[in-house]
């Protein structure tokens, strides 16, 4: 008999969920014990947990993000397996929301409306345009894909990996500068490990024209925050919009608060509902049961 422990705030809809699957040779616990050998959860609980679940056999995450489970003073003695294939859309409606209100000048055209400013200008479009992709994991391949339906030219910059039909043109290793430069949006969807950190710094960023639009909805350690800065303060881009952070909730002091051509959401651009999450468990419990290989397995060296 396998034993389940669900570490989340949201406990009660993913036991609700997974109790209506019927799965069989699983019990789910609803506290600590010796006996648990899957957890089901978000990263920092499960991180507090680890110690008290030496039965301990998987994990399967609530987040693509794991970080909170790489300290190497941590075990690392189970499979590790984190939620991806469901995030794709919410980050498509997210990014693709952003860039048509950039391109339509949907604030502008409001503030023309609160002023009654007539503006018959003309504003942009997306089709034609190049989005830059820094990294094309899972949901960089989706959002790749919602590029190619606006006829858009898709960059893509990864490590090695090439094999997304919808991106047009990749780069790799020390390609970085020449990936950004003719772009006219850049999005982040990196995961936090060593190799990303302050990857978009003051050369990337100087590389792109001053017509692109930042847009990061990785992890805030992919910025430099001071090159981003002074970037928009000099307007040597048109504008950033940023979800992720290093420092999380924002210090009310930071000046991305009051920084121009810069708009915040509070890392909420694709959240982990339980119903999309409890798919993939599902999904992951059967092999787990059948002793086949897990999907979406964590490369602990890696960090992803």
């Amino acid at each position: 008999m396998n034993r389940l422990l669900i570490l989340s705030s949201e406990a009660d809809k993913y036991r609700a969920l997974i109790e209506i699957a019927r799965l069989p040779d699983l019990t789910i616990e609803t506290d600590i014990n010796a006996d648990v050998n899957i957890a089901l959860g978000e990263t920092r609980l499960l991180k507090d947990a680890l110690a008290a679940l030496p039965a301990l056999a998987w994990v399967q995450t609530t987040t693509a993000g794991v970080e909170a489970l790489m300290d190497s003073t941590l075990r690392r003695d189970y499979a590790l397996t984190n939620a991806r294939n469901v995030f794709g859309q919410l980050m498509n409606e997210y990014i693709f929301g952003y860039l048509l209100a950039h391109e339509k000048q949907i604030f502008p055209r409001f503030a023309d409306q609160q002023a009654k400013c007539w503006n018959g200008s003309s504003t942009g479009v997306l089709y034609g345009k190049t989005i830059g992709l820094l990294g094309v994991g899972s949901i960089g391949s989706e959002v790749a894909r919602m590029a190619k339906a606006f006829d858009m030219r898709v960059h893509g910059y990864t490590r090695s990996s090439k094999d997304c039909e919808y991106v047009d043109q990749y780069f790799h290793g020390n390609d970085l500068i020449a990936f950004a430069k003719g772009l006219d949006y850049l999005v982040a969807i990196l995961p936090r490990t060593n190799d990303t950190n302050k990857l978009i710094n003051a050369d990337l960023l100087n590389a792109l024209p001053p017509h692109a639009l930042l847009i990061n909805v990785g992890r805030g350690n992919a910025l430099d925050e001071n090159a981003l800065l002074e970037a928009l303060n000099q307007n040597k881009l048109a504008g950033a919009i940023l979800d992720v952070f290093e420092q999380e909730p924002l210090p009310s002091t930071h000046p991305f608060w009051t920084t121009p051509n810069l708009l915040m959401t509070f890392h909420t651009s694709a959240m982990s509902f339980p119903e999309n999450i409890t798919k993939v468990f599902i999904e992951n419990y059967r092999l787990f049961h059948a002793g086949k290989p897990l999907k979406h397995l964590v490369n602990f060296e890696r960090g992803y």
